[in-house]
């Protein structure tokens, strides 16, 4: 076992590597926003969904209010209204978003922000 005591006049420090992941990561809002309404769809336990994403459970329960808040200030209500997603393997398809009397079809590859901005600005003038 090595020890720090000095060898023929000379001495040496132990040194250590630590490997692997860091220990905190930056999450997006995208990121966010997408893991608080996957925990957010019944029947979601998040703790298991914390575990899958590396992610303590007070930790989700801290964003679920941030977004709630975000939410509530932006839009004059107290919870956004999520929606289970279920993935379609056909290469034409699209998602329908019904938002009053308007109708968005969104198609692969379409820019998240840009989306968001359309999305917000429907639900402000219905």
């Amino acid at each position: 076992m090595p020890n720090n005591l000095p060898i023929n006049g000379h001495s040496f420090r132990r040194v250590e590597v630590l490997t692997g992941t860091a220990r905190r990561r930056r999450w997006s809002d995208e990121e966010k926003a997408a893991i608080v309404a996957e925990s957010r769809v019944p029947g979601a336990q998040a703790s298991e969904i914390a575990l899958r994403y590396g992610l303590h459970r007070n930790q989700l329960y801290a964003w679920r209010r941030e977004f709630g808040a975000m939410t509530a200030a932006n839009a004059g209500t107290a919870e956004p209204g999520f929606v289970p997603v279920v993935a379609v393997s056909d290469a034409d398809a699209a998602i329908e978003i019904e938002i009053g009397s308007a109708i968005v079809r969104v198609r692969t590859g379409v820019e998240l922000g840009v989306l968001g901005k359309v999305l917000r600005l429907l639900k402000a003038i219905r």
